[in-house]
């Protein structure tokens, strides 16, 4: 191989890391696709309960790789990590399967087993996740950093090739109707059960191809022990590990659970949630204490921390995917695509296949940009991200304005609304990921994506929330009506119903109220969704308005 080509080609660590990371995708996104429409048609949930309990899974899917970074830079090293989360996953999509056999014959036992399968998955997450991301970064050497920018979002890809496959194999298995509409409730396990497979292919690949691969430039394998690091692997200069005084430990656990009653008690979250929104600003005020960080460091961790605060509004409007945009998908959408009925799970499958499109025609974009000279700086990347998050809203908000409550969404508004998404995750995820990545000090590098996954957590946290108030769509009016009330005057409290009319409207997971937010009625889909076009509107006006005081602190990196 000439010098040059050495120089261009990335190593091919990244593609044994790609592979990996797309089967655990499938897994993910597949059984993501289906967890809602589960928990409500077979364990016979009502949709706001499934809404929160999507947001709040999620959410500590993005919570626990702060333990597992940990636990990955202490004791077990990077890749014996990614092996046993694997494993986890796996074997967490197999109780899914178990769930989805029994739940007819014993409810409750379904529910037990639903949960120790999210609490299992989410463990796994936790100890795959930070590792794979943080070895992407490992595989290059100080001079090609530059490169970090395309790298990742050539794992991007890899991620959503996965997450395309399983938002597509999994519905076609697990959401299936007959003829006349009909859901086969039974059918969810055979999702979760290719769910299961392709994460145990995913973690064969990666324990077989991992030592002759997945190695430093210099050769040597990434991601073993800890305790076998060197003085090499460390910036110049730089400390190597990171150095919490006790009293910087006491005064972040004593700051935890004062957060904890202030979300439980005073803002009314629940108890996952509360544990997602205190533990991260209590993480957050913890590494920006340590005594060992230069006046430099500290200025560039605090770039990460307000990048991280826009993010969170990105994410509570994107994660609308799985929960309250695939209710819609399945009760108020005409989902014939050029005559082809599709399956409501599967419409979050354009997120996934846009993504595999435009990578590539954003990464061209971003190095054109910057051999002339004109790439904006990263902050602006996640400002525009934030501004046509907010348009695709508005747009499909625009849409259900004219429809009511009896007409049908056309599936394409929904495919736009996906398309012009993706173009924000692109301007917004990758870039996240690789701003952490050069402006984090070497030693708190995991922790620090965990703090940029706590932001993504407590967006889908907030996303649940939000999902939560979704109002009465088409099909609660219709099915209102064969039971002989009027839904509409219900809600704008015409008429006022009698105990056994309220029960039989409960029965059918009918709420008899409209959803309050913010002290705020939503009365229809158009308010609905005009909440995010607001919060992630005015998250875009304040970051464009930060960015030149972040451009000073983040000292000369891009």
């Amino acid at each position: 191989m000439g010098e040059t080509q050495v120089k261009t080609a990335h190593p091919k660590g990244l593609w044994v890391l790609f592979g990996t990371e797309m089967w655990e995708r499938f897994n993910f996104y597949g059984m993501r696709a289906l967890l809602t429409l589960f928990l409500v048609n077979s364990l016979l949930m009502k949709e706001e309960e499934a809404s929160l309990i999507y947001g709040g899974f999620l959410g500590l899917c993005y919570l626990t790789p702060m333990l597992g970074g940990f636990v990955a830079d202490r004791y077990l090293g990077n890749r014996n990590c990614i092996l046993l989360g694997g494993l986890l996953m796996a074997i967490g999509q197999m109780l899914l399967f178990t769930s989805g056999s029994i739940f007819e014959s014993n409810l409750d036992l379904a529910k037990i087993v639903m949960y120790s399968a999210l609490g299992v998955i989410v463990f796994g997450n936790g100890f795959f996740k930070p590792n794979i991301s943080s070895m992407v970064g490992s595989l290059y050497p100080k001079q090609e950093k530059t490169k970090l920018d395309s790298a990742f979002t050539i794992f991007y890809m890899g991620i959503n090739i996965g997450a395309f496959l399983g938002q597509s194999i999994c519905p076609l298995l697990g959401d299936v109707k007959d003829a006349g509409g009909i859901r086969d409730i039974h059918a969810f396990r055979w999702g979760f059960m290719a769910a299961s497979v392709a994460m145990l292919l995913g973690t064969i690949l990666f324990y077989f191809l991992k030592n002759k691969y997945v190695v430093s430039p210099e050769g040597k394998p990434l991601g073993g022990l800890p305790s076998k690091n060197d003085a090499s692997d460390f910036e110049e200069g730089e400390a190597q590990t990171a150095n919490f005084s006790t009293k910087a430990l006491i005064g972040a656990g004593i700051a935890f659970i004062a957060l904890g009653f202030f979300f439980h008690y005073v803002v009314g979250q629940n108890l996952i949630y509360t544990l997602i929104y205190s533990s991260g600003l209590a993480l957050a005020g913890l590494i920006i204490s340590d005594t060992s960080l230069t006046k430099i460091e500290r200025d560039r961790i605090i770039v990460i921390y307000i990048v991280s605060f826009f993010i969170i509004f990105f994410w509570a409007a994107f994660e609308q995917a799985g929960s309250s945009l695939t209710f819609i998908a399945d009760n108020q959408t005409d989902r014939h695509f050029f005559g082809w009925a599709m399956p409501p799970s599967m419409v979050q499958i354009f997120n996934g296949m846009f993504v595999v499109f435009l990578a590539v025609p954003f990464s061209i974009l971003w190095d054109t940009l910057r051999a002339k000279g004109k790439e904006p700086i990263s902050p602006v990347k996640l400002a525009a991200g934030l501004v046509i998050i907010s348009m695709s809203f508005l747009m499909i908000a625009t849409q259900v304005s004219y429809i009511g409550t009896s007409g049908l969404l056309l599936v394409k508004w929904l495919i736009l609304l996906y398309f012009l998404n993706t173009c924000a995750e692109l301007c917004l995820s990758p870039i996240g990921l690789s701003l952490v990545g050069k402006l984090s000090p070497k030693r708190f590098a995991s922790l620090l994506y965990g703090v940029f996954f706590l932001s993504n957590a407590s967006g889908y946290a907030l996303g649940g929330t939000l999902g939560s108030i979704l109002p009465a769509t088409g099909d609660k009016f219709a099915k209102a009506k064969e039971l002989g009330i009027d839904l509409q005057a219900v809600l704008d409290k015409k008429i006022t119903l009698s105990a056994d009319q309220i029960a039989l409207l409960d029965h059918h997971q009918i709420s008899a109220q409209n959803p309050i937010f913010a002290g705020f009625e939503i009365h229809n889909l158009y308010e609905f969704f005009m909440v995010f076009v607001v919060l992630t509107g005015i998250a875009a006006i304040l970051l464009f308005a930060l960015t030149p005081l972040l451009k000073k602190l983040m000292h000369g990196v891009r």
